[in-house]
């Protein structure tokens, strides 16, 4: 069945942002003079603002209040993305095609104002007729929340979209929205096996989306 709407994760599918939300959370976690374990990254992958901020302060022991640790996070990750964008080969080209077949949602576990200033700084803003961000549900990915207020949002039904996916907690997370997933390997942070066996598609660039639609 032709899907009749795409939602598109941000981190990972759309910007190669993972390495740039590491470095702010392991500077902030490293100038209280803690250790950020190796474990730390994957664990946090999915989580919304309001988990994430709590994981660093109650696992990691940040000394800060959660208000405080994710604006300091998300202040070190728009001032990165205004310094240089890490759009993925061919994230605009994309998102333009698909736009002009059927509705675009994001849903993503980035904070709202940095999932609008990505857009924003891509130029593709327009494309997409609904955001939803982690923080705007009651819970992060692996939870369907954001997938289903994105289909709520469009006013279609789950299973008439199709999600594209690149981490393990993103793919659960659409799968269990009932979407049709597509799968894009974070080459850096890969899905686990059980995870990416849930995905009905895997593909190894956006370019390869287009013919799975």
């Amino acid at each position: 069945m032709r899907s009749e709407a795409v939602v598109f994760d941000l981190d990972g599918v759309l910007v190669d942002s993972e390495h740039i939300w590491e470095s702010a959370r392991r500077a902030l976690v490293e100038e209280h003079g803690l250790p950020y374990p190796p474990g730390a990254t994957r664990a946090i992958m999915g989580m919304s603002a309001p988990e994430w901020s709590r994981y660093l302060r109650e696992t990691l022991r940040v000394p800060m209040e959660e208000e405080a640790i994710n604006a300091d996070i998300v202040a070190r990750v728009e001032a990165a993305y205004r310094a240089h964008l890490p759009l993925l080969p061919g994230a605009v080209a994309c998102v333009r095609a698909l736009g002009a077949r059927v509705p675009l949602a994001v849903a993503s576990s980035s904070n709202r104002v940095l999932i609008e200033l990505v857009l924003e700084l891509a130029g593709i803003g327009e494309a997409f007729a609904a955001i939803v961000s982690a923080e705007e549900v009651a819970h992060g990915k692996p939870a369907p929340d954001v997938y289903l207020r994105a289909a709520e949002l469009l006013e279609i039904d789950p299973a008439r979209c199709a999600a594209i996916e690149d981490s393990t907690n993103g793919i659960r997370s659409a799968h269990a929205a009932g979407m049709r997933v597509i799968a894009l390997p974070n080459p850096h942070f890969p899905p686990a096996p059980d995870a990416l066996a849930l995905a009905d598609v895997v593909v190894t660039s956006l370019a390869e989306i287009y013919a799975n639609m």
